[in-house]
């Protein structure tokens, strides 16, 4: 159990890291986006180049970020039953959802989708728009996301066994619940009453 726990939390290292550069993806589509209107106001010229791009790197940001978002459990989850369940109950949920659906899907995506991805590399298929880019670096998203997705998983059903056999935290808990503005204002409230304290004391002297 040791062996798969230290893989999981590799698993999770490695997830965590892609997702802390998954948002520059999200900022070059926006800055690419500004270029292309700036361009198209000032000089009333366009390409098919620009859109393709921003929707590669929307793509990418979208399929890559889906281990990461898993490893925080922000998917769309529908708790109205599960969430008055016992804890072993939805650990058990957790576990068949992950072991009979999320696996062979993965496993069914990227079946399907790496032939085609090598299949545009060879061929070096280009868009069909005028002034397009070539389309197999938005193909590659799909088995590097997935592949990401799968890992994550696999790691998420490790750790639901490893709690049930009681050599591992709670995995339903969500990983920094609070966002970074939320601690940041939790961090403002602690000060306050501080900074309050010290404006008194000058008063209280006189």
């Amino acid at each position: 159990m040791q062996a798969l726990q230290r893989f999981s939390r590799a698993v999770d290292r490695l997830n965590a890291r892609v997702g802390t550069y998954v948002i520059w993806l999200i900022f070059a589509a926006t800055a690419i986006s500004a270029l292309n209107a700036i361009v198209r106001k000032l000089f009333d010229t366009s390409s098919n180049a620009y859109l393709e791009a921003q929707w590669y790197l929307f793509a990418w940001s979208f399929l890559a970020a889906a281990g990461f978002t898993l490893l925080h459990r922000q998917h769309v989850r529908i708790d109205v039953v599960n969430s008055h369940l016992p804890k072993a109950a939805r650990i058990w949920i957790d576990i068949v959802g992950y072991a009979l659906f999320l696996t062979p899907m993965c496993l069914m995506v990227l079946y399907l989708c790496i032939p085609v991805a090598i299949e545009k590399l060879v061929s070096g298929e280009m868009s069909g728009n005028p002034g397009g880019l070539v389309r197999w670096p938005v193909w590659f998203a799909l088995p590097v996301g997935f592949t990401l997705l799968l890992l994550q998983g696999w790691s998420e059903l490790i750790k639901c066994i490893a709690f049930l056999r009681g050599c591992g935290p709670d995995p339903t808990e969500k990983r920094d619940a609070q966002s970074d503005e939320q601690k940041l204002i939790e961090a403002l409230r602690d000060a306050t009453p501080d900074a309050g304290k010290a404006t008194q004391r000058p008063a209280q002297a006189h």
